[in-house]
């Protein structure tokens, strides 16, 4: 049977011109890289798959808000807009825009976390985990064990393991834990989504033991639209409706609203109980990192879109649009035998490198191999979420072993059609058919203390 594409809910209205370098070109550019795609230029990408993160194509009513919008230092209409936005579909008291969801993690984390604490997370993504480490604590994951077997196809493969939550609470001290993330859907573990059961068990036990919980929420309509389809409680449910439930559990969250509120710049921190004394400590933080707690590192125009973008991101047939592109990128993988993280994930494919190269050790980095030569092969641009991302033991310097070696295929919102998508399948399949050639991987010739797969360079290893 033939995979169906979902046709887009909209129609295009305006080009981007993008150019395609020859095969030569792309192996000198990347070599000039250090073999490091974020150092590529943007104009040498044929297909940008690197992040899924302020690279959306904005809506014809979003652009409209950004010629709307109010540029008043404090209290501007356009914040106002946002707050009541926020409000309406989270069901949180208090809400603070920043400039993107790492400012929301330095200006939150702070504040529960310091030397000798520990937060725990289904799986911490490595920029959430920079800034829990950043604080001075020791950030832990604990996803199911069905995620680590890119092969299983469970339904819900981003929750929580529960036993071993409480288990590491117990062991660590109660007190010693200064915070829990959920993180929906779960990046690090390829797009996958939690279960609405999963949450409240989490809840429960953080009520338990007084921790606070904290959702990484950058992707939760893509979580509330998998909740939609497959969780038994949430079928007859709007996702609006099954966002404000999931959110009820949490205490605070943190969010990048680059990626699903469809914008290019922009994040939010929310506080359940608005007469919290946090929200005093993040109004501080925020005015000394941020700018002043009513723009948050944002201007105006950004707020508007950014309000606009918070209900165009939860519209059913946009979600059912959006999750299509990946079903549909998958199903070509399947026809070919390629392996990914499945059942495919929210935002993106992640094709299981390892797979691909069983022969090249996690210590020269399958995922990076697999993203040069796709960028090789025809000028698509993704990245590694495996060992290169996740570094170095913060205490002994140890390279860490990632539970996963993916290389992602993140798929911008609304910007790439299915001639695109077929391009995607299609140098992948190529590069199945030449992996045994690859014979080594890449060896570090330099790296920063923290988040190195951003700047690191790479050379390759010689037979």
């Amino acid at each position: 049977m033939a995979v169906k594409y979902i046709p887009e809910p909209f129609r295009i209205k305006m080009v981007e011109r993008i150019k395609m370098l020859t095969q030569e070109e792309r192996i000198e550019k990347i070599k000039e890289a250090k073999y490091n795609l974020f150092n590529l230029r943007g104009e040498d990408v044929y297909i940008d798959l690197l992040t899924d993160s302020g690279t959306n194509a904005m809506s014809d009513g979003q652009w409209a808000g950004v010629m709307r919008g109010d540029e008043a230092y404090a209290g501007s209409s356009s914040y106002f807009k946002l707050i009541d936005a926020g409000k309406d579909i989270f069901g949180y008291d208090y809400i603070q825009p920043v400039h993107q969801g790492r400012a929301g993690e330095k200006v939150l984390f702070p504040i529960f976390l310091s030397k000798g604490k520990f937060a725990i997370s289904n799986m911490f993504f490595d920029t959430t985990r920079a800034h829990v480490e950043l604080a001075g604590a020791r950030a832990i994951d604990c996803v199911v064990e069905e995620a680590k077997n890119p092969s299983v196809r469970a339904p819900f493969k981003g929750n929580m393991d529960v036993v071993k939550l409480e288990k590491l609470i117990n062991e660590l001290g109660a007190e010693n834990v200064g915070l829990v993330v959920m993180t929906i859907t779960n990046n690090s573990a390829g797009g996958q989504p939690v279960s609405m059961a999963n949450m409240r068990e989490v809840s429960e036990i953080c009520k338990k033991y007084h921790i606070p919980l904290n959702i990484d929420a950058a992707r939760y309509a893509e979580n509330a639209f998998f909740l939609k389809q497959r969780d038994e409680e949430c079928k007859n449910m709007t996702i609006k409706e099954i966002v404000s439930k999931i959110f009820s559990y949490g205490d605070t969250f943190t969010m990048s609203a680059k990626k699903d509120t469809i914008v290019n710049i922009g994040g939010l921190i929310g506080v359940k109980d608005g007469n919290s004394p946090m929200i005093l400590k993040i109004k501080a933080n925020c005015i000394s990192y941020e700018g002043f707690f009513t723009y948050g590192g944002l201007s105006g125009r950004d707020l508007e879109a950014l309000a606009i973008g918070l209900y165009e991101g939860i519209d059913e047939n946009f979600l059912r649009y959006r999750i299509g592109q990946m079903e549909y990128l998958a199903g070509k993988l399947d026809e070919a035998g390629i392996a990914y993280q499945s059942p495919v994930g929210g935002h993106g494919v992640f094709v299981d490198a390892a797979a691909f190269f069983p022969h090249i050790p996690y210590y020269e980095f399958p995922g990076q191999v697999l993203a040069v030569e796709l960028y090789k092969e025809a000028g698509i641009r993704t990245c590694d979420i495996g060992s290169f991302m996740l570094g170095n033991d913060p205490d002994t310097g140890e390279q860490l072993h990632s539970q996963f070696e993916f290389t992602r295929f993140a798929i911008p919102r609304r910007v790439y059609t299915q001639a695109h998508i077929d391009i995607m399948a299609d140098a992948l399949i190529a590069i199945k058919q030449r992996a045994s050639e690859i014979k080594r991987g890449y060896r570090i010739t330099w790296e920063p203390p923290i988040l190195r797969h951003f700047q690191a360079s790479l050379e390759p290893i010689e037979y």
